[in-house]
């Protein structure tokens, strides 16, 4: 539910970074539409941990092949840049109006109160899941009392400040190629992330689900309830495939590409993409067998490089492109040596 925050774009001395080796990033695999991915220098925004623990990840999932691998990943400052025309770009749940100045002053209210205790480090986690529980389902109420429509969300969308990372599409085809599935976790709303995908990308990919928050409307296209329970940012994790919706008609399992909970849950090779520590819980629900984890830090390095760059395999930094993730995507699918 972010609104607008300070970016600091810092650049670190090399000696910060761990440089990968450019036969690490070899790819071998042709894609079929020519996915330039070549050219973009991404060494400066890079961070690497432990090299040989990542490379040995590599190894497994390539070893085990395409079919045990599934792609999670978080949507807000992960698919999504987080800045847009220098300025802090809009989440999915930040980016909605109503149509209603009353209820959407209500709502950034609601943000306002919060959002500090959800960053709080001296709030003990099952007190501040209580209050995220609480800050979701006050939302969602003034959402249904304020009237959305349809209508509202295609506007708001429209209107927004939210674009995708560069490489995100190039991704995403990739991995439809090669019938990979992609989970789309967040503590959105499915509604507004699906006419995201429609008005900003035009198109949709079968191996796409979302699990988020899902709006149910009545035949005048007036929001009436939510499917299903609530989906906040403290119980994002696997474990809301099963109570999440199923698949979009518009944007999943066609041509026989079968992608539901019980086969989710049998490839157990993941690549996890998230912004936030708390992300690397979304696969908490998954007997995984190898995990390769991809932060992108995108405010207050100074502060978290040290915790994401333990945290997470790789870390990318100031709101970088997707093209590595690309590229490391193209590597676990090669079947040529190295």
């Amino acid at each position: 539910m972010n609104y607008r925050y300070q970016r600091s774009i810092i650049t670190f001395p090399a000696r910060f970074f761990i440089i990968i080796p450019c036969r690490f990033w070899h790819c071998r695999v042709s894609f079929k539409n020519r996915m330039a991915t070549e050219g973009h220098e991404l060494s400066n925004v890079t961070v690497v941990d432990d090299l040989l623990s990542l490379q040995k990840k590599i190894a497994a999932i390539r070893m085990a092949g395409p079919s045990k691998l599934q792609v999670i990943a978080d949507f807000d400052a992960t698919l999504t840049k987080y800045m847009v025309n220098d300025r802090r770009g809009h989440s999915s749940h930040g980016l909605l109006r109503q149509g209603n100045p009353e209820y959407d002053a209500k709502r950034h209210a609601l943000y306002e109160y919060y959002h500090p205790l959800e960053f709080s480090p001296t709030i003990p986690i099952q007190e501040k899941t209580k209050l995220m529980k609480e800050w979701w389902g006050k939302t969602h109420n003034l959402l249904i009392e304020g009237g959305l429509t349809c209508d509202a969300i295609r506007e708001s969308v429209a209107n927004s400040a939210i674009a995708f990372r560069d490489g995100v599409v190039e991704l995403f085809q990739f991995l439809e190629e090669r019938d990979i599935p992609v989970l789309i976790f967040s503590a959105g709303l499915a509604d507004i992330i699906e006419e995201v995908l429609r008005q900003k990308v035009h198109r949709s990919f079968r191996n796409v689900k979302i699990v988020s928050n899902r709006m149910v409307f009545d035949d005048n296209g007036r929001l009436i309830s939510f499917k299903g329970k609530l989906i906040h940012s403290l119980n994002k994790n696997e474990h809301a495939l099963d109570m999440a919706a199923p698949v979009h008609e518009h944007l999943g399992d066609v041509d026989g590409v079968s992608d539901d909970s019980a086969s989710v849950k049998k490839r157990t090779n993941v690549l996890l993409l998230g912004d936030h520590l708390g992300d690397l819980g979304m696969s908490d629900g998954l007997d995984y067998e190898t995990r390769i984890s991809v932060g992108f830090l995108n405010d207050n390095i100074e502060n978290n490089l040290a915790s994401y760059r333990k945290a997470f395999d790789v870390v990318y930094l100031n709101d970088a492109p997707m093209w590595g993730v690309v590229k490391l995507a193209s590597q676990l699918c090669s079947t040529a040596s190295a």
